[in-house]
């Protein structure tokens, strides 16, 4: 009697194809992460620096949010297109002008965001702190 034998099925995983597909997975996710600018402010964090070797010889422009969304410039009130006009104007008097944006606690964030964006546009440094001390 003549009996086949019948063929092997081979328990082998081929590794190839799932190495492909990785490798393409990671080429794609390169490319697209190089592509991909971040929508944010560039905000500077205070670090240890000597305080008093560096003072400025014009004081910053205080600006005050309050509760309400109202703006304050030097402690008068005033509005959004009056503090860009005097940004812009210390800007062309002179080269180094700093912003300190006091937001009250409940101000609303798109009060202070306008504020950044105009420090943002005429490329000024602005600091955010709580409004107790300057009034204090």
């Amino acid at each position: 009697m003549g009996m086949k034998k019948r063929a092997k099925v081979s328990a082998e995983f081929n590794m190839s194809s799932l190495t492909d597909i990785i490798f393409l997975l990671l080429i794609f996710f390169m490319l697209t992460s190089s592509m991909v600018i971040p929508n944010a402010l560039n905000l500077r964090m205070p670090g240890k620096s000597k305080a008093t070797a560096n003072q400025p010889k014009h004081p910053p422009v205080e600006i005050m949010i309050s509760k309400k969304g109202n703006y304050y410039l030097y402690g008068e009130k005033a509005t959004r297109s009056q503090i860009e006009k005097a940004v812009r104007e210390l800007k062309k008097e002179r080269t180094k002008v700093s912003l300190i944006i006091a937001p009250d606690d409940d101000a609303h964030n798109e009060k202070v965001v306008a504020i950044l964006d105009i420090a943002y546009r005429y490329q000024v440094d602005a600091i955010m702190t709580d409004p107790k001390q300057l009034k204090g």
